[in-house]
C-alpha cells in the first residue's frame, strides 16, 4: 500500500528508543513497525536461521546428487533413510526457532 499521509505524535525518549530498537530487531523501518502494531498485527522475530540454513543447503545438494546419479543409471534405488534423518533434524529445529521466537505486540 502507498504511504500518502504523514502522521506526528509527541512521545517520550525512551518510548521512541525502545520503538527503534524493536524496529530493528525486527529488520523493519520505524514507520511499518508502528503501523503494523497499530493496526493489532503481530510482529515476529526469529533469529539464529544461519544453521538451519546451512542443513536445508546440504540437503539439497544431497538430493541433486540423488537425481543426477539416477538420470546417469548409477542407482536405482536409493537410501533414503539418512536424508529423512536430515528432514527430522531441520524441521526440530524449525520447531525449536518457533518455540523461541519473540512475539511483539
Amino acid at each position: 500500500m502507498k504511504k500518502d499521509t504523514t502522521f506526528s505524535i509527541r512521545i517520550s525518549s525512551a518510548d521512541l528508543d525502545t520503538i527503534k530498537r524493536k524496529a530493528k530487531q525486527a529488520r523493519m523501518s520505524q514507520s511499518d513497525y508502528v503501523t503494523r502494531c497499530c493496526l493489532g498485527r503481530q510482529v515476529v522475530v526469529i533469529e539464529d536461521l544461519k544453521e538451519t540454513a546451512k542443513q536445508l543447503r546440504s540437503i539439497g545438494n544431497n538430493l541433486n546428487r540423488l537425481t543426477v546419479l539416477a538420470n546417469m543409471g548409477r542407482v536405482d534405488a536409493a537410501n533414503l533413510d539418512s536424508m529423512a534423518q536430515e528432514l527430522a533434524a531441520v524441521s526440530a529445529a524449525l520447531r525449536e526457532l518457533q518455540e523461541r521466537g519473540r512475539w511483539q505486540k
